[in-house]
């Protein structure tokens, strides 16, 4: 693979913190090598339309000074896309054609689980590529740039609606994006101090979360002097009940991929609060006590769901994400130079490129529950009665992978 002269550079599926870094990371490791890169625009649907364009752009040192690694998004743009469904029986050598035609040897694609499922259809296809991990679901084996910016907004915006919540004495619920997995919602709902957090990882019980909700915001606002207090709830995307349920809207539709379109977990959860405040004897009695109660018009709390959204995954990139950014891209380019085609880039740690088959990087990591306990016992609430942490003692020798 020494004979790699030109590397094309694609980012496909969402957009998230971290990804400039990633593109500056690849095109300035290989002009270091004198090795030319160029963007692939718009992921996987530019790769296959590349044999139409006219011309690339080249990684030059100019073009990348302009390509800020601290901002969201991606210089190279994105589509969800997977190639393996376009209905052409061509699509592959069409693509082998657009890399001949523009002289490119090799690919660096940065992705998630569906970016990197094509990561290994290619691959098997006899395009040489290398994934560089990226998802703000951080549903990946290793750690995926993008999660550290999304935990950090969540947190953010989490920390920042207790504001409104205590001007109004309001139940918060904030709906945050990570798909079937819940590592966004909790590390971002513990950032901001959430009184409570539900994650797919653990079937939600209404009742329990009910129970705590009224002992932890009735106490606030009853020991205020001001009559004020709010509770936080931060909910996954893919959140299930206690039946095993996913909650979702079911009009929200498919993706390219086939996966399902998740929304509505946020206005479940309200709706299922509201039912039990309006259906509890002793809420209206804690109304009148707290000068709050009006017949007719404000008889229980306000609850509210509030939906981010892309909100989570734009704008700044965290500075954890801009230096995993960098290294992953230039270990991406060594590890082309090295013919490991069909690989994940899982850290740079000193002078030593971790990496492991993509095939491997993809298989989903979810929350490791038995962790959950030691927040219950921190007094957070997941939807089920709180568990005991039972730990153990692991010394650690050498280097050792990290990802949240």
């Amino acid at each position: 693979m020494s004979s790699i002269k030109r590397i094309g550079v694609i980012t496909s599926g969402g957009d998230c913190g971290g990804l400039n870094a990633v593109i500056k990371g690849v095109a300035r490791y290989a002009y270091s090598l004198g090795i030319e890169s160029v963007v692939i625009p718009n992921g996987y649907a530019g790769l296959y339309n590349l044999v139409d364009l006219d011309k690339v752009v080249s990684l030059n040192a100019e073009r990348v000074s302009k390509i800020e690694a601290s901002l969201a998004g991606s210089e190279a743009g994105h589509s969800r896309v997977k190639l393996s469904k376009i209905k052409d029986p061509n699509t592959y050598e069409r693509i082998k054609e657009g890399l001949r035609k523009f002289a490119i040897d090799a690919l660096v694609i940065s992705g998630g689980d569906d970016t990197g499922s094509v990561v290994v259809d290619l691959a098997s296809h006899g395009v040489p590529c290398i994934h560089v991990p990226k998802t703000m679901d951080l549903d990946l084996q290793p750690y995926s740039v993008g999660g550290d910016s999304a935990v950090n907004r969540i947190a953010t915006f989490a920390r920042d609606l207790k504001t409104t919540g205590l001007s109004h004495n309001r139940i918060l619920v904030i709906e945050v994006f990570g798909r079937y997995v819940g590592h966004t919602a909790l590390r971002g709902g513990v950032g901001a101090e959430a009184d409570c957090i539900l994650i797919p990882e653990i079937p939600v019980d209404f009742d329990v979360v009910y129970e705590h909700m009224k002992a932890t915001y009735f106490g606030r606002v009853m020991r205020s002097d001001v009559k004020a207090g709010t509770y936080i709830i931060v909910v996954a995307e893919g959140l299930k009940n206690a039946s095993g349920e996913m909650l979702y809207d079911e009009s929200a539709g498919v993706d390219a991929f086939g996966h399902k379109k998740l929304a509505g977990a946020g206005k479940y959860v309200r709706q299922q609060l509201e039912k039990r405040l309006k259906n509890d004897p002793e809420v209206i009695e804690f109304m009148k006590k707290t000068g709050m109660y009006a017949p007719g018009v404000y008889e229980i709390p306000e609850v509210r769901e509030v939906t981010p959204g892309h909100l989570v995954r734009c704008g700044g990139s965290s500075a954890f994400d801009v230096n995993f950014g960098y290294k992953a891209g230039a270990g991406a380019v060594l590890l082309l130079l090295e013919g490991k085609t069909g690989n994940t880039v899982v850290n740079v740690d000193g002078n030593k490129i971790y990496h492991m088959p993509t095939s491997e990087a993809i298989k989903r990591r979810e929350v490791d529950v038995k962790e959950v306990a030691l927040f219950e016992s921190l007094g957070i609430c997941f939807g089920r009665r709180p568990q005991r942490f039972e730990h153990e003692f692991s010394e650690v020798n050498g280097s050792i992978i990290r990802h949240l």
